[in-house]
């Protein structure tokens, strides 16, 4: 009768309800408080801690000092500090501005446009400035001014 489908079947469900059966004797100690009650936890031992809970009091205590150790940090090497992030921002600058014009250069008949109006400005330069001596003398006032500007004299 194994090989009865049937047969086996039957004995499977019997077996089953066996089970089924065993476990509605088991006995569950289980306390219900009234419904809608908020359940209350209980606080671990002092003496019983976590490694989570050691681990999370380290980083606390990192982190609660941080600001004070960048501050020292940054007081005692400000001028390389900003040395730094005024290479890096003229870096980025460099970047950028070469990038802009790299993107308008790929633009079809800019570069040709920006070539004509530069020789522009030549022609007008060389005229206002370099023809006359007059003017010559006044453009060798004005760069001896913005020199004295930023140069200074002894």
């Amino acid at each position: 009768m194994a090989s009865n489908p049937q047969a086996s079947a039957y004995t499977q469900s019997s077996t089953n309800e066996t089970t089924l059966e065993d476990e509605k004797q088991l006995k569950v100690d289980l306390k219900v408080d009234k419904p809608g009650a908020i359940a209350k936890l209980t606080a671990p031992e002092p003496g019983l801690t976590q490694p989570w809970q050691e681990w999370l009091q380290t980083l606390t205590e990192i982190l609660s000092q941080l600001p004070e150790y960048i501050g020292g940090f940054v007081s005692n090497y400000q001028k390389p500090l900003l040395t730094v992030g005024l290479l890096l921002a003229g870096f980025i600058t460099v970047k950028v501005t070469l990038a802009v014009l790299d993107a308008i250069n790929d633009i079809p008949l800019m570069a040709p446009l920006f070539e004509l109006v530069g020789i522009g400005y030549t022609i007008w330069f060389v005229a206002r400035y370099l023809l006359k001596v007059e003017t010559r003398q006044e453009l060798s006032g004005e760069i001896q001014s913005l020199k004295g500007q930023f140069i200074a004299k002894k």
